[in-house]
């Protein structure tokens, strides 16, 4: 079994990405699945067509993008992708698209068919702060997470996908007092963790994991 990991560069002026820096700890091999791992930019359109091209080279069984995501305070696997780009900042190239449709013959949104809440459970279960999410955004997180989805759909019937949000690391948070961080070994060890649960659960648990509001 091979399992894709994406993590982008740093992007909103900051000079590190946990994502990026969490996935680069990661071991080779995790449940006996082959872990790859991929640097993308934070670029609208040019991070899937890398992705889509180490898809074409891997073949993999799991893909898993993550991003950073300032001021939560838990690992957070996304449950559903939208298909819209709306993006409040520019991307690492100056781009910012705004209300625009990511695939026209895509659906309006897509769900993650990864085992998210088994995902929290051994993450909790294993010390790491972590819950389900219900929102991607809009900006290139959930451009990518609708993307590889889409390209599931259309072309990768077999494999599976979704996203992961991870906090801020302390070194981020040094001028903003207000936002929770954790260690980026913490992050790293909920990222394996998650690859673990992925690999060996071939079907979701069922689990409380919902949000009020």
């Amino acid at each position: 079994m091979k399992v894709l990991i994406t993590g982008f560069d740093p992007f909103g002026g900051e000079s590190i990405n946990p994502a990026l820096e969490a996935v680069k700890l990661l071991p080779e091999t995790i449940s006996g699945a082959e872990v790859i791992k991929l640097e993308i930019p934070t670029v609208f359109r040019k991070s899937l067509a890398k992705i889509e091209e180490a898809m074409e080279i891997h073949n993999p069984d799991i893909v898993i993008s993550v991003g950073q995501a300032g001021g939560r305070f838990q690992v957070t696997p996304e449950r559903v992708a939208i298909n819209m780009d709306d993006a409040r900042i520019k991307d690492n190239e100056g781009n910012q698209p705004i209300d625009i449709t990511i695939y026209e013959d895509g659906e309006a949104a897509y769900f993650s068919n990864l085992p998210i809440k088994a995902m929290v459970q051994e993450m909790k279960e294993n010390g790491i702060p972590a819950a389900v999410s219900n929102t991607a955004g809009t900006f290139v997180c959930n451009h990518v997470m609708y993307g590889v989805l889409y390209m599931i759909d259309k072309k990768y019937p077999n494999a599976k996908g979704g996203f992961i949000h991870v906090p801020y690391i302390p070194a981020q948070t040094i001028d903003k007092a207000d936002k929770p961080a954790m260690n980026i070994n913490d992050i790293a060890k909920g990222l394996e963790l998650c690859i673990k649960a992925a690999v060996e659960n071939s079907e979701d648990i069922k689990a409380v994991g919902g949000a009020v509001c």
